[in-house]
């Protein structure tokens, strides 16, 4: 597996993704140009003949650089776990080529582009729910595999026929959120977040999931300029809610966090949260022991299965931390290098068909690619903190069966 230089890497901004610990956060330098197709002089065929080339487009700098990172070290590890060390698929070598979106969906539009006009066939990567949704379009004009990483929003499932997942997705949250009330019908659900698009997502996501078992499900909307969050933590404990639902991004969090625990909040309603990466752990101060985490990902929540053993041990040896999205990269490279061995190396719509209804051993378990609409079905995990500031860590409290929190079958839009 031969991998194309990508120019120096910028420094990466850990201090502002430590603030980052919401559902849908669980949700995201120089651009990387090899060229494509050069001549092989020994064997006279082009390189593209001998390769399978991938294209990696992820947030290297920006906001979600330390998450893209984590996608990144798992995708690597991911393709030598599963083409056993050889780098190659079907006879072929896989390259990879690095782009950066820095969170940008415009500059991850023209990297796709660029790459699909060199002859790509395949795409991987993305972090942020709003590049996603530029990039499955694309993929689908292009009749490109596009492989999404860690972007949460529900709306990439069932987008196309050529766009998959190897995360999961807002639904998946919310459902591991619901097994926390009890029963849903009758509850009484706040969802506190930022009025932004993301929290109007997860607004209407905690209505359709919660609201649809029966929960009463309103809202208290801040602006994302807001400092001062008091006034919203104590709206939140006036409506007496049965379950608060957490979804909040950026530099605030840590003043949510502290505004919720002078008002009371968790001691007067569950409050239930995304756990997003080790950095995000301190953020939650005092309040972290009060709450309950639904969980995508932390090393070892997996039970230390094959899968996740191969993985953590092969990204600690590369130099790296596994993390909250390193299964998305590992589990992306599964899924490309099965729909290459067992679709097509150069035609991206028999590479899908591999991929529907694929079952396989990942790094969170046993998991599923639905063919009717590429949803990723795989456990969800619920978690507690223990410990507070640089000592805390999570601690499995339960483990959601995929079946138990899959979301409703979306037909593909074709």
């Amino acid at each position: 597996m031969r991998r194309r230089a990508t120019g120096t890497a910028h420094r990466r901004s850990l201090s502002a993704l430590a603030t980052l610990a919401a559902a849908g956060v669980l949700l995201t330098g120089c651009t990387a140009a090899g060229k494509a197709g050069e001549a092989d002089t020994a064997s006279g065929k082009g390189a593209k003949d001998q390769t399978i080339d991938v294209g990696l487009v992820y947030s290297r700098t920006g906001l979600l650089a330390a998450y893209g990172k984590q996608y990144r070290d798992g995708f690597m590890a991911g393709l030598d776990y599963a083409t056993k060390g050889t780098g190659k698929v079907a006879g072929r070598r896989i390259e990879v080529t690095e782009q950066d979106d820095a969170g940008d969906p415009g500059k991850a539009v023209a990297a796709a582009k660029n790459l699909i006009g060199k002859g790509y066939k395949v795409l991987a990567g993305t972090t942020d729910s709003g590049v996603a949704l530029q990039m499955a379009p694309l993929a689908a004009q292009n009749k490109v595999l596009y492989v999404s990483g860690p972007a949460a929003t529900d709306a990439v499932t069932g987008i196309n026929a050529y766009t998959f997942r190897s995360g999961r997705q807002s639904y998946q949250d919310i459902l591991t959120a619901g097994t926390m009330l009890g029963g849903a019908k009758g509850k009484k659900v706040t969802v506190l977040a930022q009025d932004s698009t993301f929290g109007q997502a997860n607004v209407a996501a905690v209505k359709a999931v919660l609201g649809g078992q029966g929960a009463k499900v309103g809202s208290v909307l801040a602006p994302p300029s807001a400092t001062d969050l008091t006034p919203f933590a104590r709206q939140v404990k006036a409506a007496g809610p049965d379950l608060v639902f957490v979804a909040w991004a950026g530099s605030t969090a840590p003043a949510l966090w502290t505004a919720l625990d002078q008002q009371g909040v968790p001691s007067a309603s569950k409050v239930v949260t995304g756990l997003a990466g080790t950095a995000s752990y301190p953020v939650f101060g005092a309040a972290g022991s009060k709450v309950s985490f639904l969980a995508h990902y932390f090393p070892g929540a997996g039970g230390g299965n094959a899968v996740e053993k191969a993985m953590l041990d092969a990204v600690a040896k590369a130099g790296g931390t596994p993390d909250l999205f390193t299964p998305d990269g590992f589990t992306a490279a599964q899924m490309i290098v099965h729909a290459v061995e067992e679709g097509s190396a150069t035609d991206p719509a028999a590479m899908a068909k591999a991929l529907e209804g694929w079952s396989f051993d990942g790094v969170k378990g046993k998991e599923q690619i639905r063919a009717e609409d590429h949803a990723l079905l795989q456990p969800m995990f619920v978690a507690k903190l223990t410990g507070k500031g640089a000592t805390a860590k999570p601690e499995l409290v339960t483990t959601e069966p995929m079946d138990k929190v899959a979301p409703p079958a979306k037909p593909s839009a074709g």
